[in-house]
């Protein structure tokens, strides 16, 4: 038997180990992929999170198991997904902003934005300022003035932490209207915020506005929080359209987004697998078995990818940073 000569040996082992390396990193996944949902099941990011969890499951070869781990308006599973290894079998599926942003900035998080690498926003909400029908004013514009003139008068319903609420406080901010002139009702779900406008236990609710067509008949729309007027609310102006009569104009804050992130040094030590993510959850999302299913379930399915969602959530964390200390 020929031998090699110890050097060849070591040589030809760490060739092995490299070949085997480049083997495990090009096969990934090679067992179940776990997706952690800060909020809990039924809502939107875990209806979310578990719509693409089942495209892309086939894309990747290995199926996606979602779990809830509801907590501190998602903080509780951000931290959890930030402890887990870097080796993308443990990613972030949820709400992701403004949560993230406003547990950084206002709860002293344990973790920054930098901490996660953001694969995509597919579902953005807009959000849509609707009063009781009966509250005696027809504008935005009229309401606010009221709100000013009348302080303690007007109460409105959010979600803590949404979108919902930090519009509240640009508005008041906007306007130089002091926070203590509106009653904030805080309640712990978009459905039962709605249900308050909608029943008049407060006189008018910002929130998600995708969900709200189902009150559509009960309420006044005002103003929808948008670049542009929303296909299917024509009739309803936008925020600052309806604030011209103030002469005023406030910044477009996005309301809840929900996608998928994984920890940032994934993305930076495991280029490969991080790549085949990217292109699965596009691929997955291009299915029109996908696009039919999040369609019929009221879901959005945009592909926004990593670079634009990354600066939303950026864009998003300058904004909450800029009112932080508004209406506190």
């Amino acid at each position: 038997m020929v031998q090699l000569p110890r050097r060849n040996l070591l040589a030809a082992g760490g060739g092995l180990a490299l070949a085997g390396t480049a083997q495990a990193q090009a096969a990934w996944p090679v067992r179940p992929i776990t997706f952690i949902c800060g909020f809990g099941p039924g809502g939107s990011a875990d209806r979310t999170a578990r719509g693409i969890a089942q495209f892309l499951a086939p894309e990747l070869g290995q199926p996606i198991t979602v779990v809830n781990r509801p907590g501190a308006g998602g903080q509780v599973a951000a931290a959890f997904v930030r402890a887990q290894p870097d080796d993308g079998y443990t990613m972030l599926a949820t709400a992701m902003s403004p949560y993230m942003q406003t547990s950084i900035i206002h709860t002293r998080a344990p973790y920054t934005l930098d901490d996660f690498a953001f694969v995509n926003a597919q579902w953005s909400d807009w959000e849509l300022i609707a009063a009781k029908r009966d509250i005696g004013v027809d504008s935005l514009a009229a309401l606010m003035a009221s709100i000013r003139d009348n302080p303690g008068r007007h109460s409105v319903s959010v979600v803590p932490s949404s979108g919902g609420q930090l519009n509240v406080y640009i508005l008041l901010d906007a306007l130089q209207i002091p926070a203590r002139n509106l009653r904030i009702v805080t309640y712990d779900s978009g459905a039962a915020a709605r249900a308050a406008a909608a029943g008049g236990q407060v006189d008018f609710t910002i929130l998600g506005g995708d969900g709200s067509a189902g009150i559509r008949e009960l309420v006044r729309p005002l103003a929808v929080i948008h670049d542009r007027r929303v296909e299917g609310w024509d009739d309803v102006p936008t925020v600052n359209e309806a604030l011209r009569p103030l002469n005023v104009e406030v910044p477009i804050l996005s309301g809840s987004i929900r996608g998928l992130a994984t920890r940032a040094s994934f993305r930076t030590s495991h280029p490969d697998r991080w790549q085949k993510l990217v292109s699965a959850y596009e691929a997955a999302l291009a299915k029109p078995e996908a696009q039919a299913h999040f369609r019929t379930n009221r879901i959005g399915a945009d592909w926004v990818g990593p670079e634009r969602t990354t600066q939303i959530m950026r864009q998003t964390f300058e904004i909450i940073e800029r009112y932080k200390d508004v209406g506190r």
